[in-house]
């Protein structure tokens, strides 16, 4: 029996071990062939026992997101996949969200008394105080305070998601949210605010499911209405991003955060004057908007010239704002101090940046990442590779450039993309999404059935970018982890694969404000673990995938020698030499990455043996140079 009144880090422990229980259950069924979900199975199970341990606890609101944060993680951790970890996590919350008639609750405590209503109107007036003057720790309290009075509002709880997430807080807020949906299924306010934050957590499909239900609930939702057009922007359908800030800007023409999209599909595209422009305007309607400031630094190479923007920014970034927005800020402001060459000052913004982000992230699990990789090199050996049947797509078209993020994946896709006979899809997400489906494919090969509808769902998307196009590229980094399950699927695709000296990577990783599910990079004693691991994966899919299946590209070399390796990379994947290759940077695609400045200029040896400027800060990575 879980013992009452957990504490914060007892909440987490139990979340724990409800999952390792759970895990057991999905492995080893007391009745085979029983649905997770069906009356008997493990969900209803963990439910009975959420009814009998955790009812009587009256968990306040901290506490049970504490819990449903830890049994979501340990699922995932225990090889469940993703989406049902998601599930039973929503499903669980949902149930201890909805009364439960004291009769089912064995041995339950009594029954709390009447609501003092007087009590929780005044802490909720001071809390809302607080928010609106972002005293936000402050405010946190007061919601929970009013929440053990009566723990029913989903105005309360949502307001509490607000305040958590302001703090950097992500986990707890986003449980906060659902938590207030599950307590009013139709509020818009937690709708848009559970949208806007898996946006920023890089949740972007569920940021859309959500933004999208908010808008249907309130078609006027301005805020829910850019919020999307953000998500359609990083998911890079910027016609309809574009359609979503048009409409916003037609009912509030001076809507800053429509603006700042507007900006951000000028950048991405390459019109660099008018994004700058864009920014410039927001800023003149609001001085201290920190995503404005840091969009500047974007569009193009800073010079001395920019020090009034430096001075401002670095005011602004310790004004009191919020921490992600204070990330924002540091990254950018790092930026400009390494343009400049104050190689000092522009370490202690990185690091700044990367301290609030790593705050408000879940830790990079390196058991995780390692058992992934155990799993990957046993289900993918040498002989399970050489049994393959050849039901695989017999089709050429998929093009995989792989490699460490910053190892010069955006150059590649350029480079090839700029082939009139080649389309450049960007990131896609469909391996990695594949995977989290189904934890069992990176264990072992898919039978045959499976491979060929893989196949045909892949080669759909490929026609959705473009349905002419001979070779489509996907460069998404992270389908280096994923090359023995394409093998299996595309034996005819091929891999480029990108090399760049391991600290230069790691220190460029280090640099770039990513979201947070790339949590790794945060730290770089991570990133050296996440380094070894990565390269541990590629000598494995060396030894056991054919020759001609993947072509290694330094990416020193290629900056150094552009046209021999872009013949290169243009035969492997099967395609004539065509000189427009040579001038990648005129290329009018958008570029919805973290390169989309870099990209757009011709080829520069400045970022070789970059790391040197920084040499005494970068002592986890020292042992990667090779």
């Amino acid at each position: 029996m879980i013992v009452a009144w957990l504490k914060g880090r007892e909440a987490a422990e139990a979340g724990a071990s409800l999952a390792d229980e759970f895990a057991g259950r999905i492995a080893s069924p007391a009745k085979p062939g029983v649905p997770v979900t069906d009356a008997g199975g493990p969900l209803q199970h963990l439910l009975r026992r959420a009814d009998t341990e955790l009812r009587p606890l009256q968990l306040n609101f901290f506490k049970k997101a504490k819990l449903a944060n830890s049994f979501k993680w340990r699922l995932i951790e225990s090889g469940v996949a993703r989406e049902v970890a998601d599930d039973v996590t929503q499903s669980l919350v949902l149930h201890l969200s909805r009364p439960q008639p004291s009769a089912l609750i064995p041995d339950a405590a009594t029954p709390p008394g009447p609501v003092d209503k007087t009590a929780f109107q005044q802490l909720i007036r001071r809390a809302n105080k607080s928010l609106a003057q972002r005293a936000y720790d402050e405010a946190v309290s007061l919601y929970e305070q009013a929440l053990e009075i009566d723990p029913s509002s989903p105005e309360a709880v949502n307001n509490l998601g607000a305040s958590l997430s302001y703090l950097g807080r992500d986990e707890e807020a986003e449980q906060c949210f659902r938590q207030s949906i599950a307590l009013k299924p139709d509020y818009v306010e937690a709708h848009g605010n559970l949208g806007s934050l898996l946006r920023q957590k890089g949740d972007f499909v569920g940021a859309e499911a959500a933004l999208r239900r908010a808008l249907k609930l309130r078609p006027t939702l301005a805020d829910a209405r850019t919020d999307l057009g953000l998500t359609l922007t990083s998911l890079g359908r910027l016609r309809d991003a574009r359609a979503c800030f048009a409409k916003a800007l037609k009912s509030a023409p001076r809507s800053l955060k429509a603006l700042y999209g507007v900006g951000q599909i000028a950048t991405l595209e390459g019109r660099f004057e008018e994004a700058d422009a864009t920014f410039k305007r927001i800023i003149e309607l609001d001085p201290k908007m920190p995503l404005a400031w840091a969009a500047l630094a974007r569009t193009r190479k800073m010079t001395q010239a920019d020090r009034p923007w430096f001075e401002r920014a670095e005011q602004l970034a310790t004004s009191g704002i919020r921490s992600s927005e204070e990330a924002d800020l540091r990254f950018a402001l790092g930026k400009y101090c390494d343009d400049v060459d104050e190689f000092d000052r522009a370490f202690e913004n990185f690091k700044r940046g990367n301290e609030l982000l790593k705050a408000g992230a879940e830790d990079y699990d390196r058991k995780q990442q390692s058992r992934l990789i155990d799993d990957l090199i046993r289900g993918y050996s040498r002989e399970a590779i050489s049994k393959l049947s050849a039901t695989g797509s017999s089709s050429s078209k998929p093009v995989f450039v792989v490699g460490m993020p910053r190892s010069g994946t955006s150059l590649a896709e350029r480079i090839i993309a700029s082939h009139p006979a080649a389309y450049g899809a960007g990131e896609l997400p469909f391996w990695e999404m594949l995977t989290l489906r189904d934890a069992g494919i990176t264990q072992a090969i898919m039978s045959d059935s499976a491979r060929s509808l893989v196949a045909e769902q892949y080669l759909r998307v490929l026609e959705g970018h473009s349905a002419d196009a001979l070779r489509v590229v996907d460069k998404a980094p992270v389908n280096s982890h994923f090359l023995g399950i394409i093998y299996s699927v595309f034996p005819n695709a091929r891999v480029i694969y990108m090399q760049r000296n391991p600290i230069d990577t790691c220190l460029s990783c280090y640099f770039q404000r990513f979201l947070t599910s790339l949590n790794f990079t945060f730290d770089l004693s991570d990133l050296a673990h996440y380094y070894v691991e990565h390269q541990r994966v590629m000598a494995h899919w060396r030894a056991v995938l054919p020759p001609g299946f993947m072509l290694d590209v330094p990416y020193e070399e290629l900056v150094a020698d552009q046209e021999t390796w872009s013949r290169r990379m243009l035969e492997f994947i099967g395609l004539e030499w065509d000189p427009r290759c040579l001038d990648f940077h005129m290329n009018k695609r958008p570029v919805a990455t973290a390169s989309a400045w870099q990209v757009r200029q011709k080829v520069y040896q400045s970022s070789v043996a970059r790391w040197r400027h920084y040499e005494k800060f970068i002592g986890p990575l020292k042992r990667l140079d090779r």
